[in-house]
């Protein structure tokens, strides 16, 4: 019998469920036989010693009316005959036995009689009582002692017919059942294993044969039926993917040449710019020190405002330069030391600007990260100084740089007590160019968000922030613990 890793085959579910029925109904029919029978063999013997005792109690009336013993014994003496009947008597009515018999010869004691029961069953024996009457008057009680051999007997016989008729009809059950299972079992199997064909190859095209009657063939009809739709959905679905990933390779690849194109133009403009920018410098500092003290107030704030903006272009310049390096540039792969990143910045912030009175909170213990320490550390620079830059119109600036892991990514944020923004605008801060707040305000040129963001994404981080408006900022950025690199 073919078995699979979930169980029998359903050939053989069905010829286990047709020779279990047949057998236990087979079984059944043996027990109650064989009950009934038990039943019927025990009324039989009961009703053979009663006839016994009734002659035995008519033939001993008078020898019990008149004591004679003798004639008594010797009509006990014919239970000879009856080789099952263990022991036999009369007995008085006062309860002594007047006479008795006894298949092996030795003494008989009177079994205790109950009222309004005839018989009874001790053990394997059966003890019955007789009265004996004699002109309408009770003279004395009969009893009969008998083993019940030749019930035991007929139940063995009886076994062993039952036993040979239940492997004969088992047989015959097994046979008629193996043939009469084919036509359903058959057809289930092969639909079984289409549907594993199926599965295992992903194959739509296969079809069950078409075979079987009623459900059987209604159930293979819609098997097939399904596997047609089910074929022609994939066929659709394997054109759409084949069609949407050759629109996402063309999509790709436009995108790359369009990004290296304006990384390239980006990289280009910013170089050129540099030549003239330098030119407009030099000659400022020239005609400041050639004509600086002929100019009166107003010509030299204009030169001052000349050089001023050559300054900001030149920043924006360099800013952009590096924007655009943060895309072309390898990362390098390692563990980065969080904690030391930020004390160094630190320390260069306090350098920097020694005058400013600003308490720096870096939670102990932040965490090591995998990634590039090189750009990770722009990242950090980036968020720090631009908390240190907005916090400076605060008597007691405070910032505080934290982490918060999860179990897929750690949290960096860095905290702080400055001027803050409206929340409406967070979409806008890490934007190239985007500025929530005026030049003369606070120095800058837009861009330092904008790398903070290039270089988490590139990562595989996400970055965002909050903030109230003269209630400081929080600015957030994750990695993944994986380390893995964005596409």
């Amino acid at each position: 019998m073919r078995t699979s890793a979930r169980g029998p085959s359903i050939r053989g579910r069905l010829l286990r469920a047709s020779v279990l029925t047949s057998g236990t109904a087979l079984v059944t029919a043996s027990v109650a036989f064989a009950l009934y029978d038990v039943h019927e063999s025990r009324r039989m013997l009961v009703r053979r010693l009663t006839t016994d005792a009734r002659i035995i109690g008519s033939n001993s009336a008078a020898a019990l009316l008149f004591q004679d013993e003798k004639a008594a014994e010797a009509t006990l003496a014919a239970l000879r005959a009856e080789p099952d009947v263990l022991s036999a008597g009369l007995v008085t009515p006062d309860g002594r036995v007047f006479a008795a018999y006894s298949r092996d010869g030795g003494p008989v004691a009177a079994p205790a009689a109950q009222p309004g029961l005839p018989h009874r069953y001790e053990g394997g024996v059966l003890v019955l009582f007789q009265d004996v009457a004699l002109e309408g008057s009770v003279v004395g009680t009969a009893f009969i002692r008998s083993e019940l051999r030749e019930v035991s007997q007929r139940i063995y016989r009886y076994a062993g017919i039952a036993a040979a008729v239940f492997l004969a009809s088992l047989l015959a059950a097994l046979g008629i059942a193996t043939r009469a299972q084919r036509p359903i079992a058959g057809p289930i199997q092969r639909l079984a294993e289409a549907a594993r064909a199926v599965s295992s190859r992903k194959d739509y095209s296969v079809r069950a044969a078409a075979e079987g009657e009623g459900e059987l063939r209604q159930l293979v009809d819609t098997f097939n039926a399904m596997l047609a739709q089910i074929q022609l959905q994939d066929e659709e679905l394997r054109a759409a993917r084949d069609g949407l990933e050759q629109r996402v390779a063309e999509r790709t690849q436009e995108l790359t040449a369009l990004n290296g194109e304006l990384e390239a133009f980006s990289y280009s403009v910013s170089h050129d710019l540099r030549a003239p920018l330098r030119h407009i410098h030099g000659f400022v500092d020239l005609l400041q020190r050639r004509a600086g003290d002929a100019l009166d107030a107003t010509g030299r704030r204009y030169l001052d405002t000349i050089a001023g903006a050559a300054k900001r272009m030149g920043q924006l310049v360099d800013d952009l330069l590096s924007f655009s390096r943060v895309g072309r540039v390898e990362l390098r792969r390692g563990r980065v030391d969080l904690q030391r990143v930020v004390q160094d910045v630190i320390r260069e912030l306090r350098e920097q600007d020694p005058a400013r009175q600003v308490v720096f909170r870096a939670a102990p213990g932040l965490p090591e990260v995998p990634g590039d320490p090189a750009t990770l550390r722009v990242v950090m620079g980036n968020l720090i100084s631009n908390a240190f830059k907005y916090t400076k119109t605060r008597e007691r600036a405070e910032i505080e740089i934290g982490s918060k892991p999860d179990r897929e990514e750690t949290v960096i944020y860095v905290r702080d007590n400055g001027v803050g923004f409206d929340m409406k605008y967070a979409d806008k801060l890490f934007g190239v160019f985007q500025r929530l707040h005026r030049a003369d305000e606070f120095e800058g040129t837009g861009i330092g968000l904008a790398t903070v963001r290039r270089i988490v994404h590139r990562h595989g981080g996400r970055t965002w922030a909050e903030g109230e408006t003269d209630r400081g900022a929080t600015f957030y950025f994750s990695l993944p613990l994986t380390g893995q690199e964005a596409i």
